[in-house]
């Protein structure tokens, strides 16, 4: 069986991504939602999981002091670019949210008092919902590690995909063109770019389609809120031409996409031209998975 895997990002935050992937999640009964926006996930408030199985993340390393064996000389303070080891109480301490794991104190240490041990970066889980499995992760505070936890996330959605037989992985990406970005893209089969017709708009999408082209993976543009700026649209429309991407759709700014947030439902689930369109580019994108 061969699992089809499509990625919904965008050039930035808040454009829309999330709406859709929420949506798609419930045009579909057999699928794996995959959230992997891990620094500050929000797909869950749609789609309200429940958490089967929790795993640690190991992503990163600390140093950790040994207090009684330290014979507080200081150097370990002195080397620390981070300035996370500080002398407080009548001793040195080490701040987990300031070390980045360096290693510079263990290595200068005249008593070999430091040492560098794994430290838990995050968590991810593997949830169900009312139509079907869910896998979704949160980083903790301070790291750095975002890209391997969405390899994490990726990694165990096509696992239960597989064990399941479920034809379909849906990929709510990371914004941006980061690390968690590329990870969020690498190896899938389609890519669904959201724009919106803003200043900004068509520069971040230029640079969210370098880094697709990059991967060379198929792609497709939705425009998002195109009638509040239809000059910006056409805009990105003669880029997307000249460029050789297909338009997917244009969605339209509505207040019933407003009320789906505020009652955490998906916009499809309201009679509006916002689900209509939605409707309709998922139409399209759903027939790429089967042929």
């Amino acid at each position: 069986m061969l699992v089809f895997q499509i990625a919904v990002v965008s050039g930035k935050g808040g454009t829309g991504k999330t709406t859709l992937s929420a949506s798609f999640s419930y045009l579909t009964h057999r699928r794996v939602m995959a959230d992997c926006d891990v620094d500050a996930p929000n797909l869950h408030i749609i789609l309200k999981p429940e958490i089967i199985e929790k795993h640690d993340y190991f992503g990163s390393k600390k140093a950790v002091l040994d207090q009684d064996r330290c014979v507080m000389c200081g150097v370990c303070a002195q080397v620390c670019r981070f300035d996370a080891i500080k002398f407080e109480k009548d001793r040195y301490s080490i701040s987990e949210y300031a070390c980045e794991g360096c290693g510079a104190c263990t290595i200068a240490c005249p008593a070999g008092t430091l040492q560098l041990t794994n430290s838990l970066s995050g968590e991810y889980y593997l949830s169900k919902t009312e139509n079907g499995p869910m896998i979704h992760a949160i980083l903790r505070p301070s790291e750095e590690t975002s890209g391997d936890l969405v390899a994490e996330v990726r990694k165990l959605a096509l696992k239960v995909a597989y064990d399941e037989q479920i034809p379909l992985v849906i990929i709510d990406g990371a914004p941006g063109i980061g690390c968690p970005a590329t990870s969020s893209i690498t190896s899938t089969n389609y890519v669904i770019l959201v724009a919106e017709p803003t200043m900004s708009g068509l520069r971040d999408l230029r640079r969210i389609v370098e880094t697709v082209r990059h991967f060379r993976i198929k792609m497709g543009v939705v425009v998002n809120k195109y009638d509040i700026n239809t000059s910006k649209t056409q805009e990105i429309e003669e880029y997307c031409k000249a460029e050789e991407i297909e338009i997917l759709g244009k969605i339209p700014y509505d207040e019933c996409v407003k009320k789906a947030t505020e009652d955490a439902k998906p916009v499809i689930s309201y009679d509006c031209e916002a689900s209509n369109e939605i409707k309709h580019v998922w139409e399209k994108v759903s027939n790429m998975g089967r042929s």
